[in-house]
């Protein structure tokens, strides 16, 4: 799949939920997550523009664990790129298998995430620990498909929100790298 995704810093949650809420979207729920990201023995991830993380979500409902797989970012204006996800049953066994391969974990990056539906996409409200306010709205297409619509489509939901700059192509790994170097 392809993650057509762009993400702005905003300055309160409050002025945007209600923003949100106005569109109609439809809150799919609030979720705890928790990214332990690693580094490949092969090549500096940080250099080539990829990523590779454990996620472990939690709901009032439900547990989850991920691995995902990101590819560099293939466009200028967003954070677009390939993503390959699948669910693991224990991240301990997972993180093992990823240090004897060489794999070193460089971060967690903790953030509490509201998550929105609207059309196609998907709006979320992350509260990223250590960090400012950020809200991302992504889609998923398939690869080979042209994204540029989704594209258009996304930043046109950013206008409707009334949100025109402070957008920001870093990851938040990368955010919160650039502020322990600084």
């Amino acid at each position: 799949m392809i993650e057509v995704e762009a993400k702005a810093k905003i300055n309160s949650f409050n002025e945007v939920r209600t923003k949100i809420l106005e569109l109609k979207a439809e809150k799919i729920k609030t979720e705890h997550q928790e990214d332990i990201y690693f580094n490949s023995p092969i090549c500096d991830f940080t250099k080539t523009d990829e990523a590779l993380r454990i996620r472990k979500t939690k709901t009032d409902k439900e547990s989850n664990l991920f691995i995902t797989y990101k590819g560099p970012k293939i466009d200028k204006k967003s954070k677009t790129r390939e993503e390959i996800e699948m669910g693991i049953e224990d991240e301990n066994k997972c993180r093992k298998i990823f240090e004897h391969l060489g794999f070193a974990a460089v971060r967690e990056v903790v953030k509490d995430r509201e998550i929105y539906r609207y059309k196609n996409y998907e709006i979320s409200l992350d509260d990223v620990k250590g960090l400012d306010p950020y809200m991302e709205i992504e889609a998923l297409v398939e690869d080979g498909t042209d994204y540029s619509k989704a594209q258009e489509g996304l930043f046109k939901v950013f206008e409707k929100l009334g949100i025109t700059d402070g957008f920001e192509r870093t990851s938040y790994l990368g955010l919160l790298e650039n502020i322990d170097e600084n």
